[in-house]
């Protein structure tokens, strides 16, 4: 009797609906109002299905943007017209012996200063381009996969990778300055911390849990603080890397880990001012006295940055890929996995406007600039979008 017992509770458990995954639908809204799109274009065939952190640069009067292939661009930023593009893909050294011209695989970046604009691959390549005529300047090989953002300070790319080297490359030639290698764990999600610069330090965060700081001239590590917290019995359970690039404000950092905490940290120092337990890989933002945040489950919270209380928080969007928040006036903004974009309130959190930019996912945080949105989703769909006063 007790064998048959258990089978049927077996069975039980087995016909109830898993209900962990499932994607939120989206429910009807009081609209606030109605976004403008400004103007838009498309570039060929964007990052498709593939994991990709590629963000729109908006910089020199430019917008720059690049696909997986290799086609990068440079856009008109009152217009949108096309001012210059290059296919990565055709430089040499690109590609492997046996590749085909198809294979560049950007996926990191970009991010403008110098008079350039730089782009990193998962093939270890960084690319530096003119801005003003998509020149190729120089590339750099270097020791591991670039799929985050890379930094610029003190006339030197800093570039983190995903196998743990944080590399210091010449600005004007692309030469190696410096290298500092980290330990990585054997199991670690699919990700890179992209690298800030500040106050003569370079911030990543690495797949140990920890935020790290290493001195710009020199490369030598400073201070390493943890604030993911390994837990569970399996390596799997244990994950904590820091894929989130740090953000600094003022003399603070702000860092989350995927699977720990938000915390806030003294800059100079790594001490910790104080965490809270929420987990995350998207992008965080800091505005004034709040902190924006995207955790797994693709929730939107807003905490007072100075003591981490959370002031609201939005669960509508459970499943669905939910992309980091950013500032827009009073609101703030978030993509989606079906392409929409959502405007909530500052305030409480409420939703007061939704536009669907693509069919496809605006799979990476929207980059703001003078007040407008500039959206892109994985087809590569280009959008520039005004929030009405």
């Amino acid at each position: 009797m007790l064998a048959t017992s258990l089978l049927f509770g077996c069975a039980s458990d087995d016909d109830e609906e898993d209900t962990s995954t499932l994607v939120a639908e989206l429910t009807e809204i009081d609209a606030k109002f109605t976004p403008e799109v400004l103007w838009e274009q498309s570039t060929k065939k964007g990052v498709q299905h593939y994991f990709s952190r590629l963000n729109p640069v908006v910089a020199y009067g430019k917008v720059f943007t690049a696909e997986r292939l290799g086609e990068a661009y440079a856009f008109d930023q009152e217009t949108g017209n096309k001012l210059w593009e290059i296919d990565l893909s055709d430089i040499e050294g690109t590609r492997g012996f046996f590749d085909d011209r198809e294979t560049a695989r950007i996926s990191g970046g970009g991010v403008a200063g110098y008079n350039m604009v730089v782009w990193g691959s998962e093939n270890g390549i960084v690319y530096a381009l003119d801005q003003e005529t998509g020149e190729l300047l120089w590339q750099a090989k270097v020791p591991g996969e670039v799929i985050s953002n890379p930094a610029l300070e003190a006339n030197m790319v800093l570039v983190n990778t995903v196998s743990g080297s944080l590399i210091a490359l010449d600005a004007q030639t692309g030469e190696e300055k410096w290298k500092a290698d980290q330990s990585v764990p054997p199991l670690t999600l699919r990700g890179a911390s992209g690298v800030v610069g500040s106050s003569g330090g370079a911030f990543i965060g690495n797949a140990k849990g920890e935020v790290v700081v290493y001195i710009v001239d020199s490369g030598q590590q400073g201070w390493a603080t943890e604030i993911g917290e390994p837990s569970g019995a399996t390596e799997l359970q244990r994950i904590v890397d820091v894929d989130v690039t740090p953000v600094v404000f003022g003399d603070k950092l702000y860092g989350i880990s995927s699977n720990g905490n938000l915390a806030a940290l003294d800059l100079r120092s790594g001490r910790e001012i104080w965490k809270r337990k929420y987990s995350s890989y998207r992008q965080l933002t800091v505005d004034g006295n709040q902190i924006f945040a995207t955790d797994d489950k693709g929730h939107i919270y807003a905490l007072n940055r100075n003591d981490g209380t959370e002031m609201w928080s939005q669960l509508s969007f459970t499943n669905r890929d939910t992309t980091g928040a950013v500032s827009v006036g009073d609101y703030v903004v978030v993509g989606d996995v079906e392409g929409y974009l959502h405007w909530l309130s500052k305030t409480d959190g409420t939703i007061v406007a939704r536009y669907r930019v693509d069919n496809s996912a605006i799979y990476v945080t929207p980059v703001v600039s003078e007040g407008l949105i500039y959206a892109q989703s994985r087809d590569g769909e280009l959008q520039v979008i005004k929030t009405p006063e």
